[in-house]
This record gives structure tokens, sequence and C-alpha cells, in this order.
């Protein structure tokens, strides 16, 4: 079998060579280049590997990918259970070359170099073909010539999900988003698309009908908007009395203008709520998209926005989220809050954040001012969100980009959660966060002072002169001003004071005054969250669904330290698209336990939890700490609160195995089967261990056949990584049985067991040896079908950064350089010394840790 490790070893990507989404690459015939037949009980990176090198790319590229268990060739495997009929010796698979076992090492030191943040590393991975194995995600299989996918509205009632794209309307049976959904195809004429690329737009494909608003107007109909190819249209859709009557059609003849309701530029992010017949948007005004508002259209009332050109107001907003919140029991008092991230008046100067995040809000009741402010807002404020973490030095980094918000109800109305994802505003750090706020927080900054600009340096201060009557931001007819009945009554005072003090001088902080989730360091931003609060045997726990840039998905639980801090637990990461691309939208529903996702791309509907991949010990369910599911006796399953079976096992808060799963434990011990791997003396073989959470420690124990079990020193012959153990210049005295044990959460089982054998190197390689004439001798050499191959050079010293920095690069080259010597007949082999040092013995493996 040809083998050629030293092209393979300066591959340049070893940084996703285990990655699961490669599974998807090319499936085009290569030509398989064995690494040693390993198992890997890790359930996010597949089972028997091999890894094989593809045809290059266009780019001239080449790709590495981990070839499936079912894709194994009979011969190719040197793992078998201990009992069952040994292979046919294949010499070039059981006497394991050096260098592959070095391969494998140093493929080894990139996964765990890429994943050596365990803290927030999720305890289970599931490439887009995993995910679709479990059964459990549903990919809108429908195609047609669309883009731009958005979740803009879900009923839960009528069990729909409506979706907008480019050119289409598309009505979702949320069960089962496959099944006959119904489809409008709504693009804008053709000759607004010429008048739109007439104007120079249309250069990446602008010139179409992207929509962007589906809102209910009443129980049978739904008000939609789109930008019309730069002139934004609007329409409405009856949808009938129930799904069952699969009505979905646009209503003739009742068409309007889009602007104030609807960007004109697809790129262009808008914000909108239809409330009591009134649409409020925060939109694009204008072609040009220099003039950005909130507005106020449809209905009964007058139609107002916010001052125009004024940067004090707004200073090139994005808006991300718009909810109304009842602020007492007097309805007058309704207001409704505006999150969104603008440009900074002071970031200029570079000391201040470019980007400053947003929450502003405005009364439902204003109708503008009588002689100023005419069909503007009058109670129109803002404050700034504040997401940062104080690093040890003492320096407070800012999270200032907001990306999404959701709003989680409780059971005060007046009193929702509000949960925001940021991300840093520059390129030099990159990261994510997740900030939590309370609405007394955010009241208490619009009842706090106002922010006013003064002295010689022009800086901003807390106003301290007179406030005037009503307060600014009090909503007329409320609980503070029952005998005003419009904000056309508002003194000018009052009007003036609100147009020239929009922003509060406080900033609104998170709940304990730090972020809940933070990702640093990470190839990724967070682009998209939704929560679920589910109920545990022992409490209820928040868990957040985080959307990325690259296509995944994290279910991140929330568990409470003590009473004023939390941590974080990552309990998995999805691929919920075939081809990766950042996620738009996120919908879920509890009641379903469903969870929605869009992209550019496509739609997929995930479920929200997938118990069955943790494992099939109750250990590994209650280690996993899911609060969707619980071991009931046989199996991981789905959890339900109203389930009083007395065999639910389930330990959120501690995750403790020695306590729930007292009488499981010895039979998982007793189930794992013994593996034999065969060495050859002198060479090196590679002993794979990965246990099922990035979480868990590895302790490697080694036991003679007659002996008591020891652990294993790391010497100048032992080199350790996170995926198992390099054992270098084997000698016989290394046979025995390996056992692998991994401790989380002061829990310890047995991860693998591994029978070594060493066979001896001159029976091998007089095996190996080829009956024809020495190679230099023999041109053709390589054209021989049965000739095994000369070993490769050593492994390259221009190796990628990410070995570089390894300290057992050096050991690792000597060792090649070595080997190589070992393979000039006039140099005489040498025999290494045992490695295993004395220590005392450990307990049996899998035994309950009384630590």
């Amino acid at each position: 079998m040809a083998i050629r490790q030293d092209n393979l070893l300066r591959e340049r990507r070893y940084s996703h060579c285990f990655s699961p989404s490669l599974s998807e690459h090319s499936e085009s015939e290569s030509e398989p280049i064995e690494v040693g037949s390993l198992v890997s009980p890790r359930h996010s990176w597949g089972s028997v590997c091999t890894v094989e090198r593809e045809g290059t790319s266009s780019r001239g590229v080449r790709h590495v990918r981990i070839q499936d268990p079912q894709e194994q060739r009979d011969g190719h495997m040197i793992f078998h259970p201990l009992g069952q009929e040994t292979p046919k010796v294949n010499a070039a698979v059981i006497a394991m070359e050096t260098t592959q076992a070095l391969l494998f090492f140093l493929l080894s030191l990139c996964v765990y170099s890429c994943h050596a943040d365990a803290r927030t590393a999720p305890r289970v991975h599931l490439s887009y073909k995993e995910l679709m194995e479990t059964r459990t995600a549903r990919p809108f299989s429908f195609s047609f010539n669309t883009s731009d996918y958005r979740i803009l509205h879900m009923d839960q009632d009528q069990g729909r999900l409506y979706l907008g794209s480019r050119e289409y309307l598309v009505a979702l049976d949320m069960h089962n988003i496959n099944k006959e959904p119904l489809i409008i195809h709504w693009p804008a004429t053709t000759q607004r698309k010429g008048e739109c690329r007439m104007t120079g737009k249309g250069g990446q494909g602008e010139c179409a009908n992207f929509v962007r608003l589906i809102e209910p107007w009443n129980r049978t109909h739904l008000y939609t908007c789109g930008t019309g190819a730069y002139k934004p249209i609007c329409t409405f859709i009856n949808r009938g009395w129930r799904a069952e009557e699969y009505l979905f059609r646009l209503v003739p003849g009742n068409g309007d203008s889009g602007k104030g309701k609807c960007s004109y530029d697809p790129r262009q992010e808008n914000a909108a709520a239809l409330i009591n017949g009134n649409l409020y948007a925060g939109v694009h005004v204008d072609f040009m998209g220099t003039d950005l508002a909130i507005f106020r259209t449809l209905g009964d009332r007058p139609a107002v926005r916010t001052e125009q050109y004024d940067s004090r107001w707004l200073n090139e907003p994005v808006f991300v989220k718009i909810q109304q919140i009842p602020d007492s029991s007097e309805s007058n008092d309704d207001k409704l809050y505006f999150f969104f991230r603008e440009k900074s008046l002071d970031g200029a100067g570079g000391a201040s954040p470019s980007v400053l995040a947003r929450v502003g809000r405005v009364c439902l009741n204003d109708d503008g001012g009588q002689r100023s402010l005419v069909n503007k807002w009058t109670t129109f404020l803002k404050a700034r969100l504040v997401c940062s973490v104080i690093g040890s030095d003492g320096v407070e980094t800012y999270f200032d980009e907001l990306k999404d918000v959701f709003i989680q109800p409780t059971q005060d109305e007046r009193n929702p959660v509000v949960y925001a994802v940021f991300s840093t505003a520059g390129s030099v750090f990159k990261g994510s966060a997740v900030c939590v706020y309370s609405m007394s927080d955010i009241r208490n900054v619009f009842n706090g002072p106002f922010s006013h600009k003064h002295g010689h340096n022009y800086q901003w201060t807390p106003y301290t002169g007179k406030i005037p009557y009503p307060r600014p931001g009090t909503c007329p007819g409320g609980t503070f001003t029952p005998g005003l009945r419009s904000t056309k009554e508002f003194s000018d005072e009052a009007v003036n004071f609100v147009r020239a003090h929009p922003l509060m001088y406080h900033s609104v902080y998170p709940i304990h005054k730090r972020p809940l989730v933070v990702r640093t360091g990470v190839d990724y931003r967070f682009t998209s969250i939704v929560v679920d609060l589910v109920d545990a045997v022992d409490g209820r726990y928040e868990v957040l669904f985080l959307g990325t840039d690259c296509g995944t998905v994290q279910k991140v639980i929330v568990l409470p330290k003590d009473t004023s801090t939390t941590e974080e637990l990552t309990l998995e990461e999805v691929e919920v698209f075939r081809t990766p691309a950042p996620i738009k939208t996120m919908k879920i529903s509890s009641k379903r336990q469903q969870l929605y996702v869009s992209s550019e791309m496509g739609l997929t509907q995930v479920s929200l939890h997938r118990c069955g991949v943790y494992g099939k010990a109750c250990s590994d369910c209650c280690l996993a700490r899911d609060p969707y599911c619980a071991w009931d006796g046989e199996t991981c399953s789905a959890f339900s609160p109203s389930t009083k079976r007395r065999s639910r096992r389930q330990d959120i808060k501690h995750g403790d195995p020695l306590r729930q799963c007292r009488g499981f434990n010895a039979k998982v011990e007793k189930r794992l089967s013994e593996t034999v791997q065969f060495g050859v003396e002198g060479s090196s073989t590679f002993l794979e261990c990965q246990p099922r959470s990035p979480q868990a420690t590895v302790k490697w124990l080694y036991q003679k056949p007659d002996g008591r079990r020891k652990v294993l020193s790391r010497d100048r012959e032992v080199l350790k990584t996170g995926h198992g153990i390099l054992l270098k210049s084997l000698s016989h005295a290394d046979g025995g049985l390996y056992n692998c044990l991994a401790t989380e959460n002061n829990f310890k089982h047995t991860v693998a067991r591994v029978a070594l054998r060493i066979l001896d190197r001159e029976i091998v390689e007089a095996l190996t040896s080829p009956d024809g004439p020495p190679e230099d001798q023999n041109p053709h050499h390589h054209r021989h079908p049965h000739h095994h191959p000369p070993p490769p050079s050593p492994p390259p010293h221009n190796l990628p950064p990410q070995f570089s920095s390894q300290p057992e690069i050096r050991l690792i080259n000597q060792y090649c350089q070595s080997y190589w010597q070992k393979l000039n007949p006039n140099l005489a082999t040498k025999r290494t010394s045992r490695r295993h040092a004395d220590s005392q013995p450990e307990p049996a493996p899998g035994a309950p840790s009384t630590s």
C-alpha cells in the first residue's frame, strides 16, 4: 500500500483535519492513506477513522477528511474485540510505521490546539450529516429560484410559520415544514426592475422584491411589505380562518406604497411591529439611504417620525428589535421599545467606541407636538446598553455591536427579561457575549438624569437644571398626567427640551453587571438568540440557543452557582445547513419543542433535544446536564415534568452520576469491550482515547499480564496529547493492558481498554521484505503492485505555527532522525529501556471516586 505521509505532513490545513463539516467535502474516489485503525468512542468525531488524501481543488488546495466507518475496507483494521478471530496479518497495517504514528500524533496535536478552551467547548458536536442521521432535524426541501430566507412571523395558534425571501412568501406547517407548504410568487414588475437597473443598482441582484415584513392584520389577513426593487410596496394576504383551509394568496387591488414601512435596499435592516392597526417601523426612508427614522403609519393615528437629519436623535442606526411593553396597569402608559445600534457622536476622536448599542422608547399614544415637533415624536428617549467584561488587569472590554434581542415573557407582562447578543465592533479583538437586562433597570435609567453637553471641553454631563412639566418621556393621560389628553397639549418648554435632550446620562447595565455568556479567541461570532425556560427535576433552567456566523447553533444552559453568580455550560453544537452560512433568523416553539433556523440559502427545522447522542450509559446522560433529557432506566430519553416514574434519573445542578446512577455504573464497566492493538518492536504506536466531553481529564493506567495497575508515567518515551498517547521505540516490555480513565465532575470511568501486543521486528521484516531486487536496482519498483514502498523522509521543519509552538516537536524531529538512521543496515539496532515508572497502585478502572 503506497504511503506518502511526507506529502501529507506538508498539508497546510491541519486546523480542519478533524472538523466534522469536512465529511461533506468531495465524495470522489481517492487513495486512502492509513494512519492507524483507531476506534474513537467520542460520538462527535465518528468511529473507525482513516485519513484520505483527496483530489486537488481548482485553487490547488488539498482537502483531508475523515472516512466513515461504513467506508472501511477489509484488512485495514488492527483493532478488534478480544476473543474474535484475528484478521490475516497485513504487514503494511500491523507493522505500523513510526511515521504513521507520528502523523496521527501531529493531527491529534492539531485537534487539541484547535479546541484548547475546554470550558466553552461543546460536550457534543454534530456535523450536518450526523445531525440528519439522528432524525431530529428537517431541512426545507422545496427548491425554487430564491434566496435570503427570513422567518418573519410565527403563528402558534394556527401552527404556521411565515417565511419571506427574494420574491417569495411561504407558509409552512410548524409540525413539518415540508408538509404541503403554501407558496406565493411576488416579484417586482419587469418595468420596475428595468427602472431599478437604470439607476445604477442591481449589481448584486438588489433589483428584486425582497420580502421584509409579515405581520398579522386580523384573524384572516396578514400585512406584508417588500423592497419592490428599490420602490417598497405593501399589500394584504388572505390566509383564511383555519390552517386546514390551505388558503394563502395576495388580495388583489390592495397594494400601496411601502415608504416608511420597509427599506429600499435589501441590505439595510429594518424592524417593525403592527399594533392596534398602526405600523411602527425603524427603516431607511429614502432611496439614497441617508434618512433613517422610527415611523408610525397606517391606523387612525397621525403619521409621526423621529426628527429628520438630527444626529442627536439617530446617527446611522441599525434597527434590531421592536417590542411593545406596558409600563403600568394604565394602558395610556404603554410604550414601544426599540433596540438598535448606531454610530457614536464621540467616536471620531478614537477614545470612544465607534458603535454603541441603544434602547429607545416612545409612547404609543404620541401624536406629535402642536407648534414644535409637529408630526414628530415628543416622547422619544434613548439610553446606552452596556455589555462588558473586566479583565484581570482591571481593563473593561465592551461588546458594543448589538446583533439580536430576544424578549422572554414572564408572569408579569410589564417585566419581561431582555436577552441581547453583542459582538465586538472592531476586527482586532474578536468576541461575542450575551447580556441579560431587567425592565426595572431600563425604566430606572429613563427616570434618571438627562445627558447634556457642557463645559469648556463640551463633555457629556448630567443635566442639573429645571426639568419641565410633564417630565419628558411621560405619556399623556397616564398615571402621572391624567389631565393631559394628547401630546399636543404638552408645553413648548417640554417639547423643546425633548428635542435637545433625547439621551439619558446613565447607561443600562446587565443583571449582576456582567455577561451571561462570553466567547473570545474563537473564529465565529454570535448572530441570533432564542431562549427557552425548561422545568427539570431540580428546578427551572434557562436554555439559550445561539446562532453563529458559521452556520451552527449552540445550546447553552445557565447554571446557578450561588445567589449572585451563574456559570454556562455548552451542551451541544450542531451544523444546521449542508453548506455553512451565517444564521439570519431563529424562532423557537416551546410548545412543539422545535427550533426554526434560516440563512441566506435555506431553512432547517431542528428538535430542541437529541438525548440519544450523549451516550448509552446512565452516567453519560447525567453528566450531559441537559434539562430536556433524563435516564429512564434503559436509555437517555426526553424528559417530561409530568412523568412520575421513579426510574427517571436527572441531576442538572450538580451532574453527579455517583448519586443518580447507582447500580448502573458497574454494568457499563462490564460491557466495555477490550480491543487488541499490535505494535512492532522498535517502532511506535498511538493509543487513542477520546472522552465524550472536552471537560473530562484523562489518565492512563498500565497493567502487565501478571501485575497491578500503575499510572503511566510521562517520560521521554511517552508523549501525551488530548486524543491519546504516543508510545515510541516499542519493546516487548511495553506489552500489556492499557486503561484510559476519564474524570469529569469528580466521576471516574474507563473510556477505552487496549491490549497492546508487541511483534518481533525481525519476523515482521522477514514477512514484509520483497522477493525482488533492491529498489535501487529496480527502476520500476513503484509500478509493482505488491512492492512495499520505502519509508518516507522525516517530517519537514517548516511546520505550521500551531505545531511549532508544541514543546514535543523537537523530540519528534529527533526521533524521526533516529528512525531514519535505523533503516541504515550499517547501524546497530538499539533497544529501548522500560518507560514505566514505579508508582502506587490505582483503584480498578471505573470504580466510583470518593472525592
